[in-house]
């Protein structure tokens, strides 16, 4: 958080129903932004991926192995993070862990802490879940997302390389 920002009260909750359309909202601008730091590797938010993102994340609401927590400033929603547990991933050649998919605020609130405290939250509710550790990714380009991570004891374990069918 800057001094010039100040701090903006929040309060972190479990998401509902009602939260759905800005939860879509939002997870559009998560895919906008990592469209944005890389255009060949990640998707371009189109006219139904709120839609069909707030329809995903309303089946994750009910999920045994998922958590949706919502972040409210100033009487509205304006972030929101989704991770679940997991088993074994031979893919990833982790065992059983809690993955963080999700991590968004709206650019109108940034560097105020809300993502941390989505994050703390987060972690609070893996960690009572059990799980033995808490992974996630990052966009290569997303060098603040990175350094909040780290600040909270996140070390890099894994680098995702892109090549392109054209670069032969």
């Amino acid at each position: 958080m800057s001094d010039s920002t100040p701090a903006v009260p929040t309060a972190i909750r479990r998401a509902a129903t009602t939260d759905l359309p800005t939860l879509g909202r939002l997870a559009a601008g998560l895919v906008d932004v990592h469209h944005r730091f890389d255009p060949q590797r990640f998707f371009a938010a189109g006219p139904d991926t709120a839609s069909g993102y707030a329809s995903f994340l309303g089946r994750q609401l009910t999920a045994r192995d998922a958590v949706v927590l919502v972040a409210e400033a100033e009487g509205i929603v304006v972030g929101y993070v989704y991770a679940g547990v997991e088993g074994h991933d031979y893919m990833s050649l982790r065992g059983p862990a809690g993955v963080v998919h999700d991590l968004f605020v709206d650019e109108r609130f940034r560097g105020r802490g809300i993502a941390r405290a989505l994050l703390e939250h987060v972690l609070a509710e893996l960690h009572a879940r059990g799980v033995p550790r808490v992974v996630l990714s990052t966009a290569d380009r997303n060098l603040k997302a990175q350094r909040l991570f780290a600040g909270l004891g996140f070390r890099r374990t894994m680098v995702e390389m892109t090549r392109e069918r054209d670069d032969a």
